[in-house]
């Protein structure tokens, strides 16, 4: 079947067109995995992703359409990430100008007094959860609570992989929860439901789902922390912390500045950036001898070194040799340069991805399922497979949110199923589980700024797997599915 575009015949992708960049994608990504294993992330996987692009350019230039056309779409892919782009910059600069101030070594000092091994994990997803309903985001949360969380837990002895799996639990129940989270606003606008009125279906899925991640969080503190001994040794980092760092509750102040604009709804990238300078201004008051010793320069005048010190934490992230590996390795960590292969990654999933949307072939892959799923369990199970596949095919939480919103809203409302049901189940399902995949731009993103790598926490989110679970459960037996009068029909489909 052919179309005329301009003086070209534009042919509709077949089925082999769809398959063959989705096959090329496993190949890739597996043979990536298979040889480099956790390395992957350091290039290959990257790679993989911008030759899975070609190979789909490649697919879209067979059926008639120009280079010109592919180029344009390219230039959109890059476009939607631009808000991602910068946060990932800022929140390298956080870090970077945070551990120089003293801010993430002052969370962490007084967290390792106050936070017991037993109930580290299930307190971590707790704070998490409060931090990221009170500012709407979930990166944000990540990329500065989560990050002293995940350093406090490897002096206490506790797993960084299930910190950081509680950490993503918490913070994705929060974004899903919170009025101000943008993904949440976004879901309720797509179907054209009130945002409060989906934020209150949401709650049928997210408070059960974070109900079991709380206790299995809890179950793994308590039968399978560390032993009492390791847990309680922790003196040593302590004394070090003290003897490097002024700590004072002054060192959060950019943390109080972050949430504060955060709560204001300024934007992510904004909000982080300000909170990096304004750590960076603070330090040569606060941290002078930190200053100092962490420049190349030791001649400079108070001026220049304070400037010099900040700009270098920004760029190139903040490095101290204390002797002490859990301190250095929580020190010595940020700046806008440890971004770029997560950065690089994204683009080439997002490109990918929207070349695969823009020109047919993830429709042509999702029409016959759609005709498939006859009762409501089985649509249910194939919106939810569509967002997830999506996450791991498209790489970007967007896409697998909007795309789904748009295919199965007017099939949802055939069937007089309401909105509110579809906002529920694209959010449980694309929103929650973009964390789960190593190349998507919220895995990617969790595995830069915690520093654990995607593959090692998965297992311990235990609320993005069991969300997405309890959406497709409740399609399937009927529990909590609203209904309306159906679009164009007096009849209604069985549930099962």
């Amino acid at each position: 079947m052919t179309a005329t575009e301009g003086n070209r015949a534009v042919r509709r992708p077949s089925l082999v067109d769809a398959v063959v960049p989705i096959v090329t994608l496993v190949v890739l990504i597996g043979g990536a995995l298979a040889l480099f294993g956790l390395g992957a992330l350091d290039g290959p996987l990257q790679v993989a992703l911008v030759l899975c692009a070609m190979v789909a350019a490649l697919v879209v230039l067979k059926n008639g359409h120009r280079w010109e056309d592919i180029q344009v779409s390219a230039q959109r892919a890059v476009a939607s990430i631009t808000s991602a782009i910068f946060i990932l910059l800022a929140v390298g600069a956080l870090i970077g100008t945070w551990n120089l101030s003293g801010t993430i070594p002052t969370l962490v000092y007084y967290g390792i007094q106050v936070l017991s091994p037993s109930w580290y994990y299930a307190a971590t997803a707790l704070i998490c959860g409060i931090v990221a309903m009170s500012i709407g985001s979930s990166w944000t949360t990540a990329g500065t609570i989560g990050v002293g969380l995940v350093g406090i837990a490897a002096m206490l002895g506790v797993s960084p992989g299930i910190t950081a799996g509680a950490v993503i639990s918490g913070a994705y129940l929060g974004d899903k929860l919170s009025p101000l989270s943008e993904t949440t606003v976004l879901t309720a606008q797509l179907v054209k439901a009130n945002v409060y009125e989906h934020i209150k279906r949401q709650a049928w899925t997210s408070v059960p789902a974070f109900g079991i991640a709380f206790v299995l969080f809890g179950l793994i503190g308590l039968f399978w922390g560390p032993a009492p001994t390791h847990a309680g040794d922790t003196s040593s980092e302590l004394t070090a912390l003290g003897h490097i760092y002024w700590i004072t509750p002054i060192n959060l102040l950019p943390l109080v500045l972050l949430v504060g604009l955060s709560i204001r709804k300024t934007p992510a990238s904004l909000a982080l950036a300000a909170s990096a300078i304004f750590a960076g201004i603070l330090a040569p008051f606060t941290q002078y001898d930190v200053v100092r010793n962490f420049l190349a320069d030791p001649g400079a005048g108070p001026l220049r070194a304070a400037i010099q010190a900040m700009w270098q934490a920004m760029a190139t992230g903040f490095s101290k040799d204390s002797g002490i590996g859990d301190i250095d390795r929580l020190l010595s960590r940020g700046g806008m340069d440890s971004m770029l292969l997560t950065l690089w990654l994204i683009i080439g999933a997002v490109t990918f991805g929207t070349i695969l949307e823009e020109f047919g072939l993830v429709n042509r892959l999702i029409d016959p399922v759609i005709r498939a799923a006859k009762s409501t369990g089985r649509l249910y199970l194939t919106v939810f497979a569509t967002a997830f596949g999506l996450n791991i095919v498209a790489g970007d939480q967007y896409i697998a949110l909007v795309l789904p919103a748009k295919i199965y809203r007017a099939e949802f409302a055939r069937r007089g199923l309401a909105p509110t049901n579809l906002s529920r189940l694209t959010a449980d399902s694309g929103t929650v589980t973009s964390p789960l995949v190593p190349w998507n731009s919220c895995g990617a993103f969790m595995a830069a700024v915690l520093g654990v790598p995607t593959l090692v926490y998965l297992p311990f989110c235990f609320f993005n797997i069991a969300s997405p679970l309890l959406s497709v459960i409740y399609g399937c037996t009927g529990f909590k599915i609203e209904r309306i009068e159906p679009a164009g029909s007096g009849r209604r489909d069985e549930d099962r």
